[in-house]
């Protein structure tokens, strides 16, 4: 299979080489994808989402799964068109032109690093859970400051040791919401999926409280750069890491909410579920779970996002410094240290809750334009080799842009405002450094 010099699959060109080494195997991207999906949200959303919905909000999970799915597929079909880095970059690019590529590429990175600013604070409490009490403001500011620093420097010094450390991280992550569900099913089976007295009361914000949970795989298909068989490899990870999260979600509030009645009001709510099935040790042990989980999720985003920045300066949406490539590591080293440090400016200046609220709407946009991307891709490249043929044809990305339509129904006009001047910062750059290359020429 061949490709173009952005990286998009044709029966005609070369395909682009990049100074990014392509040591990703398809294991490896489904790592990156199933930790972009497991992060803070299992570990956070379960008591809202009782709350909301009541002993219905399994099924929300089940729902949002499905929901996601065609979006998902959207993804899986491009991911088979395309071989460089960038994704939702590459995507849009191509179908709607720089513009839109860059755009799309802006709003991935905003939701990232919103969704990588909240984790880190998530991170920051679960440590201070071992500490017995809560933490001051100076201290909670060098931890802060110490993740970002940590996760930089891994970043900077290789792909292959940043890899090491995710899968192991992968493994302790979720051993322990394993072991939570194995020993739930054991002792609650008759109680599961049994409707109880906690009524729903707003389904619909329990839906887009829960696809929060979802998101994350987007950032993946940006890493395809690196990727020893992108084409092949990366749709595979997309679909399976969907089919893990989903069971596995709907487990876990199965469970929680059978376990703990008191679960819409729990302020660590799945502790509190391990400390009823399995007691103290139960909590120490997930408790350590919650810190590999985010751990991993902020690995694997530092390792994904920064490549954002990389491809939009190789495009010529950003200012070209962003794309140099360390000559001894092969890494996007200034567009990892900028992210790191922003990551930081902005996890001191927000909350969980509010940064989680923008980090959906940014991301639902970039899936709606990844959709309506597929409809004008498809025609020009999908006869390449190996391309990916989905089922069902113009129906899939119809109901992807669909779903994301509605979804974005749901949030919040303030979210929309926020969201609107990150973009308009965005597209300063992009105009500055257009013009730049303008003047160079």
């Amino acid at each position: 299979m061949q490709a173009a010099s952005n990286g998009a699959v044709t029966p005609d060109l070369e395909p682009a080489r990049e100074p990014l080494v392509r040591r990703l195997s398809a294991i490896g991207l489904w790592v990156l994808v199933i930790n972009g999906m497991i992060g803070a949200g299992i570990f956070g959303v379960p008591a809202e989402a009782a709350r909301l919905a009541g002993w219905f909000s399994p099924w929300v999970f089940a729902i949002c799964g499905l929901l996601l799915l065609p979006v998902m597929l959207c993804f899986a079909e491009l991911g088979s068109y395309f071989s460089g880095t960038g994704g939702a970059v590459l995507y849009a690019g191509t179908a709607f032109g720089p513009m839109a590529g860059f755009q799309a590429g802006w709003c991935l990175y905003v939701g990232r690093l919103l969704a990588f600013a909240a984790n880190v604070n998530l991170l920051v409490d679960s440590v201070a859970y071992f500490w017995g009490g809560s933490l001051g403001p100076v201290l909670r500011a060098v931890l802060l400051l110490a993740a970002c620093a940590v996760l930089t420097v891994l970043n900077v010094a290789g792909a292959r040791g940043t890899m090491r450390t995710l899968s192991t991280l992968t493994v302790l992550k979720l051993l322990p919401l394993l072991a939570l569900v194995s020993v739930g099913l054991a002792k609650l089976a008759p109680h599961l999926f049994v409707p109880s007295t906690a009524a729903a009361h707003d389904v619909g914000a329990a839906v887009l409280l829960v696809v929060y949970a979802y998101t994350g795989f987007e950032s993946a298909p940006v890493a395809a750069g690196e990727a020893r068989n992108p084409q092949r490899d990366l749709p595979r990870a997309l679909l399976a890491a969907l089919a893990v999260c989903c069971v596995l979600y709907v487990l876990i509030q199965s469970v929680a909410v059978a376990a703990l009645p008191t679960l819409a009001s729990a302020k660590r709510p799945l502790l509190d579920v391990a400390g009823v099935l399995m007691g103290p040790l139960g909590v120490v042990a997930l408790a350590a779970g919650v810190v590999a989980s985010v751990g991993a999720n902020l690995v694997a985003s530092m390792f994904s996002v920064p490549r954002i920045t990389y491809r939009l300066a190789l495009e010529g949406y950003l200012p070209r410094w962003f794309a140099a490539v360390h000559p001894a590591y092969h890494t996007p080293y200034r567009s990892v240290i900028f992210f790191g440090a922003a990551c930081f400016v902005l996890a001191e200046s927000g909350s969980f809750v509010w940064l989680a609220g923008l980090s959906v709407l940014t991301r639902l946009a970039v899936y709606l334009c990844c959709a309506a991307a597929l409809t004008r891709v498809r025609g020009r490249i999908r006869d390449a080799p190996g391309a990916l043929r989905l089922p069902g044809g113009a129906a899939v990305p119809v109901l992807a842009m669909a779903v994301c339509a509605g979804l974005l129904t749901q949030v919040s006009a303030a979210a929309y405002a926020t969201a609107a001047a990150f973009l308009a910062a965005g597209t300063v750059l992009y105009l500055l450094a257009r013009s730049s290359v303008r003047t160079a020429d």
